[in-house]
């Protein structure tokens, strides 16, 4: 089996659960756009299109040799809160881009290094596919789960994503 099919089964998985729970987030742009549960934590709309738009980064990992994020020439996506659909299509958007790029990559690629940088300071440098796992899916994984703990907080149900959850006691 090629490695990006094993990928692809985390892969399709992860974007649902990370769908399903933008799905709950409001539609209100008023009241969530800049909601912290703590000084420290980011805006509720911008962490929920920070998670619709985290497999750019995937699809980055896949595509480009490398990355210094002091010098990147990849666009940041803009993480103002613009509404649920807003948040949906750009998830839609980006993980299309990713998985096309995961279902194209060759074995051969995702064992190339893949280096990570800012500017002279090395974050990590692994096979391209421990990159992607680590830096793309671990990264999603956290900030959905974070996500869902902003659901929480403002009493609105949280998807039961890896099994049951308090407001899906059967899963889904």
């Amino acid at each position: 089996m090629k490695i990006s099919h094993v990928l692809l089964l985390d892969f399709d998985k992860e974007i649902e659960n990370n769908r399903r729970t933008l799905e709950r987030v409001p539609d209100d742009i008023e009241s969530i756009a800049n909601w912290k549960p703590h000084e420290k934590s980011m805006a509720f709309g911008r962490l929920a299109m920070h998670c619709a738009t985290i497999p750019l980064f995937g699809h980055y990992i896949l595509e480009d040799e490398g990355m210094d994020m002091a010098n990147s020439p990849r666009p940041h996506a803009p993480l103002e809160w613009k509404g649920r659909g807003h948040a949906l299509r750009a998830l839609d958007d980006a993980a299309q881009k990713c998985r096309n790029s995961l279902v194209n990559a060759s074995d051969e690629a995702l064992e190339k290094n893949w280096r990570f940088s800012f500017g002279p300071q090395l974050i990590g440098e692994a096979p391209r596919a421990s990159m992607f796992r680590g830096l793309f899916f671990d990264h999603m994984i956290h900030h959905v789960a974070q996500l869902g703990v902003y659901l929480r907080l403002n009493n609105i149900p949280v998807p039961g994503l890896y099994g049951p959850s308090a407001d899906e006691p059967m899963g889904s």
